[in-house]
């Protein structure tokens, strides 16, 4: 998946991309043909860079109820010839989930696209899970015989349907269907059934990974042999030395942590860091100043586990470094530093959004740090992050950021906040937001009336409004 285009932060599809609540507001106030476009090519060529993350589809759905936005355009994405073409669950999930709330609110023609895309579509597994929360059992009964369909009744046919049976996301339509009286139907269903529960205990039953008894030596050539098939094991290794190793043991563990093979040595260094060992933060030096790239990622992932007075005061030294270790040291002092290390932490906020931009992975924690100090000079920064990012999920941390170093907060982003696509942000702005805005009244209301809105979300709204503005 390629990533998306994002159109300036200034422009109506810029703001819609992003999830912005001005997205919302300027598309109310934008002409009707203008501000469906933006939306439609928002939802047909998703903007996410993380779909998995990022929360679009309620933002999405309710701009449509607003507008009284047609399904047209939806429709010949999910139904056209490129279904067939790319098969890719981004391309049309993000549409799936708006057609989702949309039959929650009570469009019927949202509930009868899914239905038909469902039945014809290549992305049908994740229709039905929409419709499983949405339909009635009647509409689902309906589905069985297309969905069966695409299973050949063979053997390998028989084994796919148990694993999809197996992993489905909402298992209603499947125990409706199980109940179906027709032999392709229930009896091949409480099969899939069956087989699934069965490969799930076989699963349970296999043994992985080290048992009672495994030596120190044991658990450092398992780790060894996982990083060698593309897996690291450093976590699970280092319980587990956690468990066998004694002090005994430290010499050897000590020498895998300096020069053992690379998946050896990370979980060496991740047990040494988890037991605050005291050679371990020279460990970690050395292998970040090393020749080994590999090493070193093992020994920062180790180093960013640490939590102790010790990890802090040798991030304060780190912090200028310009290696993934200075990185590190910057995050901890954000994550457990004191006001003594505000300056370092905002040093590293304003030289990582020079270096990365406002999509740094970075920024997260040090925004958090930022707010968690409350380091009141770093509003500038953090309203040009708010802005820019095309990261909900950072603009929501930004967000509680600023409640916390922005006094302009309340009557600013607070409000547009309210309209974000994130249930986390418009948490933040119902707690913040400035009621005596006639905006910020009527939307209290409208989300503590709204079903679709999250518990967290309506609890704030209720938390702050009076008898003034009851719903």
């Amino acid at each position: 998946m390629f990533d998306p285009v994002i159109a300036p932060s200034g422009t109506l599809l810029g703001l819609l991309q992003r999830g912005r609540g001005d997205g919302t507001l300027h598309a109310l106030a934008a002409p009707r043909a203008e501000a469906l476009a933006a939306l439609n090519h928002c939802v047909l060529d998703d903007p996410r860079h993380d779909w998995q993350v990022e929360n679009r589809s309620l933002y999405y759905a309710r701009l449509y109820l607003d507008l009284h936005g047609g399904l047209d355009e939806i429709e010949a994405h999910l139904l056209g010839a490129e279904d067939h073409l790319d098969t890719e669950e981004s391309r049309t999930g993000l549409a799936l989930a708006v057609l989702g709330h949309l039959a929650s609110y009570g469009r019927q023609d949202a509930l009868l696209l899914l239905r038909r895309y469902a039945a014809t579509g290549t992305n049908w597994a994740w229709a039905l899970d929409e419709l499983a929360l949405r339909d009635d059992d009647a509409g689902l009964r309906a589905l069985a015989l297309p969905v069966l369909a695409r299973f050949p009744a063979d053997a390998d046919g028989d084994a796919e349907l148990a694993r999809t049976v197996r992993d489905a996301f909402e298992p209603r339509p499947w125990r409706l269907w199980a109940e179906d009286p027709r032999e392709a139907v229930g009896a091949r269903v409480r099969a899939a059934q069956e087989q699934g529960s069965f490969d799930r205990w076989q699963r349970q039953m296999r043994p992985a990974g080290p048992r009672p008894g495994w030596s120190v030596k044991a658990v450092l050539d398992w780790a060894q042999e996982g990083y060698e098939r593309g897996a690291v094991l450093y976590g699970p290794a280092a319980r587990c030395l956690t468990a066998v190793a004694g002090p005994e043991d430290r010499p050897e563990l000590l020498a895998a942590a300096r020069h053992g093979a690379t998946g050896a040595r990370g979980a060496a260094l991740h047990h040494l860091a988890e037991s605050r060992d005291p050679a371990v933060l020279d460990l970690v030096e050395a292998a970040a100043d090393g020749d080994s790239r590999e090493a070193a990622d093992a020994a920062v992932a180790a180093y960013r586990r640490m939590c102790g007075e010790d990890a802090v005061a040798r991030a304060r030294a780190w912090v200028r470094r310009t290696d993934a270790l200075g990185t590190a040291a910057a995050e901890v002092l954000a994550c457990r530093g004191t006001a003594q290390d505000a300056p370092l932490v905002l040093g590293a906020l304003r030289g990582t959004v020079r270096s990365g931009g406002p999509d740094a992975p970075e920024l997260a924690c040090l925004v958090d740090g930022a707010g968690r100090l409350g380091i009141a000079c770093a509003a500038p920064v953090l309203r040009h992050v708010y802005r820019e990012t095309t990261s909900s999920r950072l603009r929501g941390h930004v967000a509680r950021a600023l409640a916390a170093t922005d006094p302009t907060f309340a009557t600013g982003f607070a409000v547009e906040c309210l309209w974000d696509c994130e249930e986390t942000t418009r948490e933040v702005a119902a707690q913040h937001a400035e009621t005596g805005d006639v905006r910020v009244a009527e939307r209290l209301r409208r989300l503590a009336a709204d079903p679709a809105e999250e518990v967290e979300v309506q609890t704030a709204v209720r938390n702050r409004i009076g008898p003034d503005l009851q719903v």
